[in-house]
């Protein structure tokens, strides 16, 4: 199976050069990945919806959400210190580790959830943060200058196909249990597919040599002499101001207008259809040169969405503004990645920023994340208010500041 999948990547035999195919580690990182999505994708959009049938309040959903943004950052410097000293794959398998066992703690405390949703948001955020520093670095390290780019977007390909499976089955089950049973169901699933990932992560070797110096004290110096890198970082905290709410706020408004967690699972298929679609695009065409464009059309993109569910909360108006959602963010997140995974080789010592490099970037990002749930939490928390639809088109707006954070390449 890992062959035929191998090759299908590497498609086009003598006519794709040798540079671009991409390798086994590879090729075993996006199986991972992707069976780790698929129990993420179960699991996690249906958390926040548990955890809205549980208390009906996006205050809760919100306070959850920034607990878990705000701990992830610590997460990502402990994990980044464990692969210093240690290895990426320690933090990585110690994430899957992690992320399994806090589904599994949810499947047995079930209603209890809302009691201790601090504390699951604290558990939560910790985990995910060792998966994700793990992962980005192992990202980093199986690919290269050359294939950087196709690798980014089978990566999106296959993280999407997993999300778009993943609610759908979550959704399907859900729908056939009695009350919310069917929620501690998924959420064992989810607890199997961690594990099965962490077995094949068995799979990749630890690095032969790695730099055990942890230079994390030293980013506000660096980033003084290397100012690109601190228009990058800030891109990734306006690119975070819109992405926070978009994590969880769009499925409560469709389980608001079509409260049934089937069709909510059902919809994610088109959502994630179509930015697999997008994938393939962005692998086939994209161009380093055209970097500052595909951000503009993303923003203007996602203006429009928005522009949807202005003074009309619907099911046609929210469908419509997350299909050109799912369209246009695989182009900025692919756009911002690639770029700063370019930069992350240039700057001083050449090579061994690369742990901290992920570090910096996932703080940036949070920072975005936690102060767009929190004005939401502030002004939005009704969702029968009118204050919604501006949060997200004033969040969508500030996208036309990643433009200059980058330069084409």
């Amino acid at each position: 199976m890992q062959l035929n999948i191998r090759t299908w990547l590497n498609s086009r035999g003598s006519a794709l050069p040798l540079e671009k195919r991409l390798s086994k580690e590879a090729i075993i990182s996006l199986i991972i990945h992707s069976i780790f999505q698929f129990g993420a994708s179960m699991s996690g959009v249906f958390l926040n919806l548990y955890l809205w049938r549980l208390t009906q309040s996006v205050a809760v959903n919100g306070t959850y959400n920034i607990i878990v943004y705000a701990l992830t950052p610590i997460g990502f410097a402990l994990g980044g210190f464990l692969i210093k000293k240690k290895d990426r794959m320690v933090s990585y398998r110690l994430g899957i580790a992690l992320v399994g066992l806090f589904y599994l703690c949810v499947s047995i405390a079930q209603e209890r959830l809302v009691d201790y949703y601090v504390g699951f948001g604290i558990f939560n955020g910790l985990a995910l943060a060792f998966y994700w520093v793990g992962y980005l670095t192992l990202m980093y390290d199986v690919s290269t200058e050359q294939n950087r780019i196709r690798y980014l977007a089978y990566n999106m390909i296959f993280f999407t196909a997993a999300t778009l499976a993943g609610p759908a089955v979550a959704g399907f089950i859900i729908r056939m249990r009695e009350g919310l049973s069917g929620y501690t169901i998924v959420f064992a699933i989810a607890f199997v597919m961690f594990f099965l990932a962490g077995l094949i992560s068995l799979k990749i070797k630890a690095s032969g040599s790695h730099h055990r110096v942890y230079y994390l004290k030293y980013v506000g110096l660096i980033m003084r002499k290397e100012p690109r890198w601190l228009k990058a970082c800030l891109g990734f905290f306006g690119m975070g101001l819109l992405q926070g709410i978009m994590l969880f706020l769009p499925n409560i408004l469709l389980f608001k207008v079509l409260p049934r967690e089937d069709l909510v699972g059902y919809l994610g298929m088109l959502y994630s259809s179509l930015s697999i679609v997008m994938g393939f695009l962005i692998s086939k065409f994209a161009r380093t040169s055209m970097s500052r464009l595909y951000l503009l059309i993303s923003t203007v993109g996602y203006l429009i969405g928005v522009s949807f569910i202005i003074g009309n909360l619907s099911i046609w108006s929210v469908v419509g503004f997350m299909i050109l959602y799912s369209i246009f963010a695989p182009l900025q997140g692919n756009t911002m990645t690639g770029y700063y995974y370019s930069l992350i080789a240039e700057l001083p010592p050449k090579g061994q920023l690369k742990v901290e490099s992920v570090v910096v970037r996932e703080s940036f990002l949070n920072v975005g994340r936690i102060i767009s749930i929190f004005v939401l939490i502030s002004l939005g928390s009704n969702l029968d208010g009118g204050w919604i639809p501006w949060i997200l088109m004033a969040a969508a707006a500030t996208q036309f500041a990643l433009i200059p954070s980058i330069k084409n390449r």
